[in-house]
Parts: structure tokens; C-alpha cells; sequence
């Protein structure tokens, strides 16, 4: 699924998976979050509820430019440098054509539905 997402202002493509979980993130749209710095890997908002993540696909270790989400804390991840390991808990849910310091310098997303 195409979504419409800005980060600080500015457009840039990106696209949602069919997992459970982007599937129920697409339910929220639109949805606009304040992000912060995690770990100088990613950065982190919270949506309004926490995603539905039966049935989620299997772990894999984030690159940059994924949309992760982090399921034990409710949290969006905009990961802006390529993780270290898969986890379970987290599950990837979509993938933002952006670089890198573009997404870590990022503090505002709004994510819309493309039409």
C-alpha cells in the first residue's frame, strides 16, 4: 500500500507492507507523531493505540529506511541506520524512500493515506 508521508514538512514516498500490523496502522490514518532519538538508530513516536500483531511476518533485521514497529511498547520506528539483529518483538511494517539524514534528523511524521 502507496502512503503519503512528510517528515518535518517535506514529502517523501513510502509504502506499507501487508502485515497484520501495517494493515491495522492503515486504520489510524492520518496520523501525525512527534519523534525522538533511540539508541542514534531510529527514531521513535507513538501512535494513539497499540497494533494488532497476530499473524505479523517473520523478524528481520531492519535497514535504513524502514518503518518498524516495536510491539512490547506501542512505538513507531523510522530507522535511519541498519539495525544489529532481528527481534521478535519488533516487526517491520513498511519502508520510507528517504536517506538517512533525512530520517534522523526528522522530529515530526505525518503518515496519510495516498489515493
Amino acid at each position: 500500500m502507496d502512503i503519503r508521508l512528510t517528515l518535518d514538512g517535506r514529502s517523501v514516498d513510502a509504502t506499507l507492507n501487508d502485515s497484520p500490523p501495517a494493515r491495522d496502522l492503515a486504520t489510524l490514518l492520518p496520523l501525525t507523531l512527534d519523534l525522538e532519538d533511540f539508541h542514534g538508530t531510529e527514531r521513535i513516536g507513538y501512535p494513539p493505540r497499540k497494533l494488532n500483531t497476530a499473524g505479523a511476518l517473520e523478524p528481520a533485521v531492519p535497514k535504513v529506511g524502514d518503518l518498524a514497529y516495536y510491539a512490547p511498547w506501542g512505538n513507531l520506528a523510522l530507522f535511519h541506520r541498519d539495525g544489529d539483529s532481528a527481534s521478535a518483538d519488533l516487526l517491520i511494517v513498511g519502508h520510507i524512500d528517504a536517506d538517512a539524514d533525512r530520517l534522523a534528523g526528522a522530529d515530526r511524521i505525518t503518515i496519510e493515506a495516498a489515493y
